[in-house]
């Protein structure tokens, strides 16, 4: 059984407050939660039990903190689940909000990936893929989005266009701008396309 070391009010909302078990912060909970089950320092208790209490009195509550946050644009299930813990909600409360937001498709990873594919220019393939594992979306959701999306052989060439300007085109520049591409996370194929409009035959890569 665990031991409730400390309970201390919130620096930036007085109703609430942090519960410290075994001098670790474990979560967060509304000071009247507190009174109310009468939570206090060298209290022996069940993390499960700290669990039950958070989630039949808070659930509400995070759903609505979730909210307003996807208020602001869409999440990965990551982002948004890194967002609750943040805010000092227990693994059960943050399931819960995560299966009730995922059953009323407000949180949907590949929609995201696909929104995100759709939103971004001037990145190919691997860029887009970088960033959205970054941002924590699905594997699996971004490898069917990005599957679904055919790289945009014109954004490739206004690229490498900027790139050459002001340049001599001949053979080891135009090599640097197909570089140039693959860095920009264009697959070989595109960056080869682009770079074929801008050489003569000679310069081809």
């Amino acid at each position: 059984m665990a031991e409730i070391t400390s309970i201390e009010p919130q620096i930036k909302d007085k109703t609430r407050c942090n519960v410290y078990v075994d001098g670790r912060f474990y979560c967060g909970i509304k000071l009247e939660v507190a009174v109310k089950y009468r939570l206090k320092a060298g209290m022996h208790v069940e993390k499960e039990r700290l669990d039950e209490i958070q989630l039949e009195t808070e659930k509400s509550q995070a759903i609505d903190k979730a909210m307003t946050h996807l208020s602001a644009s869409m999440k990965t299930r990551k982002q948004m689940r890194d967002f609750l813990s943040k805010k000092g909600y227990t693994e059960a409360v943050i399931n819960y909000v995560l299966e009730r937001l995922e059953y009323h498709k407000l949180v949907d990873d590949y929609a995201y990936c696909r929104a995100y594919v759709q939103s971004v220019k001037g990145k190919g393939k691997r860029a887009l893929e970088a960033d959205l594992l970054k941002r924590g979306a699905d594997k699996n959701a971004v490898q069917t989005a990005l599957d679904e999306t055919e790289e945009d052989c014109d954004a490739a060439v206004s690229i490498l266009e900027k790139y050459l300007r002001g340049k001599n085109r001949d053979k080891n520049t135009i090599y640097k701008g197909y570089k140039y591409l693959l860095s920009k996370g264009y697959g070989y194929d595109t960056a080869k396309t682009a770079v074929e409009r801008f050489s003569d035959e000679d310069y081809r890569t």
